[in-house]
């Protein structure tokens, strides 16, 4: 009886411990044991970076959109396991933008009408000029770049940090490093590139020039600027022993902003049919001719079956103009143009710097709505923008614009990687990131996100930043670094908990 009951008593042992083996002890974390920080301390995180950590979208900054930042998902996984409490400088609404001495000062946010974006109704209630009290952990600026965040006094430029500045002589790093953070996020220097983009290469390469004092708006920051501003960030965050996590940059040529617009969407329909595409060959047959034959392919004569591509200035070719005037004039007056020079002037001015769009260049999201519309001022004969008048620097994206953008991207990305590389930091790569969505996209969660403009599910509507959906996969992707830096086992966020646009009431 005696060896019978040890018998059972070793048969239910064994049944016990083969069970334990089986139990997942906490299913909220990545591998299915106890919740942990690993070596990371998340007790005070501070999030430094730009638009993207702020939480922006949808062309505002708004309530609903800042709870939804990255930081902001980011540090309710901390709290899991021993992170503080994470503030955040909140706008007074959802409806984005914010007033400026009572006047409407940026404009409030878009949503789909199931057509197109447009903006919500209502008149924003932030009064950007009202000082917050106190410090915040997300420290993210829209508009900002690099050295923006080491600049004192940054905040009497923009009013996000001006709002919540310690002082009017603060720098941005300063106000981060006083709050004595045990763990920081940085993902910085989209700006430095991106507002060029945007602008449709307006602005200037900086490269070579290091006074970011003589800087416009929409330069590019020159790479030895951007290296300097980012180890100066990275030395302060880093100097009381605290951890973080840094991000790259990613071609921001791939952003739906640059990639939903063809540069060939002029359909033989759209044209006037054959007759219509007949009418405008009429014209390109005319400056190919007074363009030569060395610089005629330039411009090629439309299809009546096929898509065409637009036509835009770019500012990288040979002005054409002196060599096109004299045949354009004597074209004229042998149609008995009594205003043959002047016409021909204004011809060569407008063509001299003409070419049809190619792989390479980018059409702005936002020259959607300027395609095809009336040029104010234009002779009749000439006044359609991108058929018979060429888009304008600020609506493409040329290929010699955006080598230069991307040649200043791989430079700050090397920054970045070697910053992380020598204090340890845990490190996203967010290229290659955006190129797997822009690739078929990534599927988490039973749901593939893509950079696809409205339906893609990664980007809000103003083209450039991320959707709520857009926000959590970066989060995770955040979280997957520092697990795998920190030895954390943090689980990340469920996709599906976050929609793909906001609607237009919240």
């Amino acid at each position: 009886m005696i060896k019978n009951i040890k018998w059972l008593l070793l048969v239910s042992l064994t049944f016990v411990a083969c069970n334990n083996d089986e139990v997942v002890v906490d299913p909220n974390s990545s591998d299915g044991l106890v919740l942990s920080a690993g070596t990371a301390n998340f007790s005070k995180y501070v999030a430094l970076g730009d638009s993207f950590a702020a939480g922006y979208s949808d062309g505002a900054l708004f309530k609903k959109g800042q709870e939804g930042a990255y930081p902001n998902v980011m540090a309710q996984q901390f709290a899991l396991v021993g992170g503080g409490a994470f503030t955040t400088p909140f706008m007074a609404d959802n409806i984005g933008g914010f007033l400026f001495m009572g006047n409407v000062a940026a404009s409030p946010r878009l949503y789909f009408n199931g057509t197109g974006p447009v903006t919500v109704s209502g008149k924003p209630t932030t009064e950007i000029t009202t000082h917050l009290t106190g410090s915040f952990n997300n420290m993210g600026l829209p508009g900002a770049k690099s050295f923006h965040l080491v600049t004192p006094g940054y905040g009497t430029l923009n009013p996000y940090f001006g709002r919540f500045a310690s002082s009017a002589t603060a720098t941005v790093l300063a106000d981060a490093t006083n709050q004595e953070a045990t763990f920081f996020s940085l993902w910085i220097g989209g700006n430095d590139v991106l507002t060029y983009a945007t602008s449709g290469g307006i602005g200037v390469n900086r490269t070579g020039n290091t006074n970011p004092a003589t800087y416009g708006t929409n330069d590019i920051t020159d790479p030895n600027v951007f290296a300097g501003a980012f180890t100066t960030l990275v030395t302060g965050l880093t100097a009381k022993g605290a951890k973080g996590v840094v991000a790259n940059l990613p071609y921001i040529n791939t952003l739906p902003y640059f990639t939903t617009v063809p540069t060939s969407p002029l359909s033989p329909t759209a044209l006037g049919g054959a007759a219509g595409v007949a009418q405008i060959n009429g014209l390109y047959t005319l400056l190919r001719t007074a363009l030569g034959s060395a610089d005629a392919g330039r411009i090629g004569l439309l299809s009546a079956t096929a898509a065409n591509p637009l036509l835009i200035k770019d500012e990288s070719l040979v002005d054409k103009a002196p060599q096109m005037i004299p045949v354009l004039k004597g074209y004229f007056a042998q149609q008995g143009d009594p205003n043959a020079e002047t016409n021909a002037a204004v011809f060569a001015s407008i063509f001299g710097q003409a070419r049809q769009a190619t792989v390479g260049d980018y059409v702005l999201l936002t020259t959607s709505s300027v395609i095809g519309s009336t040029v104010p001022g234009a002779p009749s004969t000439i006044n359609k923008f991108g058929i018979t008048y060429p888009l304008q620097d600020g609506h493409v994206l040329t290929a010699d614009e955006t080598m230069q953008v991307k040649t200043a991207t791989d430079a700050y990305n090397l920054t970045i990687k070697a910053a992380a590389d020598s204090k340890g930091l845990a490190f996203v790569d967010t290229k290659a990131i955006m190129d797997k969505l822009v690739n078929g996209g990534i599927t988490s969660n039973g749901f593939t996100v893509t950079n696809v403009f409205v339906t893609g599910g990664g980007f809000s509507l103003d083209g450039v930043h991320p959707s709520p959906r857009g926000y959590a996969l970066i989060a995770n992707k955040f979280i997957e670094a520092i697990n795998m830096t920190y030895g954390s086992n943090l689980k990340g966020v469920d996709l599906g908990d976050y929609r793909i646009l906001f609607p237009s009431s919240l």
